[in-house]
């Protein structure tokens, strides 16, 4: 678990900015409009609106970049800073093809071009078999070198005896192999926040750890 310090929305960039090299490891969060990417970074980040919501799906169009610096709860001596990147919710039909270009250009952009990138959540609604823009998504993100952290939403909006076949679904649908995490994850309830936490800082952990046996 993280204890959060400190975390603040500090970098915004639209469809012609330049990303800021922020000298921190990044992780993104992609997902389709309205899949509760904001309201998992609020949990995350135990901040009640820090990324804010909509009822309205593809108003978010820009890429937000959120410093969060914390502790891991059980290393009360270490200080981690990190920063949480809301990339736009794609595959939201009633924006212009024009646009929908736009974002899906950024975004792969953000992907090929960051060098502080460490690793990449892709949110997928655990009550629906995944789209093809998600298996786009994921093909993206792998073809870029990462292998996809896969948090499942909503879990509260289902039955739990349904959770283990919609996750079966999930994994099947997208082609992930056992060696991709799959996350169940509620924002009501917050359950999963542990879960999502750990394996974002074992991914930053084996990415330090790699580059450590590099030099």
């Amino acid at each position: 678990m993280m204890v959060i310090r400190k975390a603040e929305l500090q970098h915004v960039c639209g469809i012609t900015s330049k990303f800021p090299e922020t000298g921190l490891p990044q992780i993104a969060f992609a997902g389709r409009s309205n899949v509760g990417k904001s309201s998992l970074i609020n949990t995350l980040l135990m901040r009640r609106a820090l990324a804010r919501t909509s009822s309205q799906p593809g108003k978010t169009q820009t890429i937000n970049y959120y410093y969060v610096e914390g502790r891991p709860e059980e290393e009360p001596e270490t200080s981690r800073e990190l920063f949480l990147v809301d990339l736009p919710g794609y595959g939201y039909t009633r924006a212009a093809v024009e646009i929908r270009e736009k974002w899906g250009r950024m975004i792969e952009r953000y992907l090929k071009t960051s060098q502080e990138l460490k690793a990449v959540l892709l949110l997928l609604d655990i009550r629906h078999a995944p789209t093809a823009n998600d298996r786009q998504m994921y093909d993206w993100i792998c073809t870029q070198g990462y292998q996809p952290i896969l948090v499942a939403t909503k879990m509260d909006k289902i039955k739990r005896s349904q959770l283990q076949k919609q996750l079966k679904q999930l994994r099947e649908t997208m082609g992930a192999g056992k060696e991709v995490p799959v996350i169940p994850f509620s924002s009501e309830t917050r359950q999963g926040r542990e879960e999502v936490w750990q394996v974002m800082l074992e991914s930053l952990q084996q990415e330090e750890d790699g580059q450590a046996a590099q030099d």
